[in-house]
C-alpha cells in the first residue's frame, strides 16, 4: 500500500517541477498529490483502525466479566522496604 503511495507522490511531485510558477507547483502537488492521497489512505486504513477498536472493546468487556483473570499490573514501589 505504502509503494503506492510513495510512487505517486513521487509522479506528482514531477508534474509540480514542471509547472510554470511556484504558486501553480505547489497547488498541483497539494491538489494533485497530497490531498487525494491522505483521503485514500485514511480510507484504506478504515479496517485496521474497526479491528483495533473492537479488540480494545472484547478486551474491555472480557476484563469486566472476569476481573479476576487479569491479575492488576504491580507497580515498581510495592512490596520496597522503603
Amino acid at each position: 500500500m505504502y509503494i503506492v503511495a510513495i510512487a505517486w507522490i513521487y509522479v506528482v511531485l514531477m508534474m509540480s517541477i514542471t509547472e510554470h510558477s511556484v504558486v501553480a507547483g505547489v497547488m498541483t502537488f497539494l491538489l494533485y498529490g497530497v490531498l487525494p492521497l491522505a483521503i485514500i489512505l485514511y480510507l484504506m486504513d478504515a479496517p485496521r483502525r474497526k479491528r483495533k477498536r473492537l479488540e480494545a472493546e472484547n478486551a474491555l468487556r472480557s476484563e469486566a466479566e472476569n476481573p479476576d483473570a487479569h491479575p492488576a499490573p504491580r507497580s515498581e514501589n510495592e512490596g520496597s522496604p522503603h
